[in-house]
């Protein structure tokens, strides 16, 4: 895919706020959203000083854009991270239907330094009854009820 300058510039505020982070005792990914040749939302990962797992770059920054341009959707934005997404965060750029990504470092350098996600994509591709973590349905009877609601209402929003 293509790149400008203007990209490799986007690119190195999401380096430099990685790099910051680091400095300060945080996490070493970072990310920004640029709109219409401008950044709008621009974050580092936080969660150690979070004290939440989620708290990755990508998902801080995508949070930030969202509430800036006050929508979940972020079409015709695009994200440029330092780092090639982990699964989680792969899926926030999904679901907040980001235009296009644009990485620095891929997922086997982020596992030359045991930042390694392929347990994640692993599990993913396991039957249930084989992950790592017990999981088990229960009450679907009772949680169907939620999407027979969604389904027949008329004030849904449909994202």
């Amino acid at each position: 895919m293509n790149h400008t300058e203007k990209d490799k510039n986007f690119m190195r505020e999401a380096i430099r706020l990685s790099r910051e982070s680091v400095k300060n005792g945080g996490g070493l990914f970072g990310a920004v959203i640029v709109k219409n040749g401008k950044i709008i939302a621009g974050s580092a990962n936080s969660v150690t000083q979070d004290n939440d797992p989620t708290a990755h770059a990508e998902v801080n920054t995508i949070r930030k854009a969202c509430k800036k341009l006050d929508t979940f959707d972020l079409s015709g934005c695009t994200i440029y991270t330092s780092c090639e997404p982990c699964p989680m965060c792969l899926g926030a750029v999904y679901w907040a239907r980001l235009d296009k990504m644009f990485y620095g470092n891929n997922k086997t350098d982020a596992k030359n330094i045991d930042f390694d996600d392929s347990f994640i994509y692993e599990e993913i591709e396991l039957p249930i009854e084989k992950r790592s973590i017990p999981t088990i349905q229960i009450c679907a009877d009772e949680a169907i009820l939620a999407f027979q609601d969604w389904k027949n209402s008329t004030k849904k929003i449909e994202y």
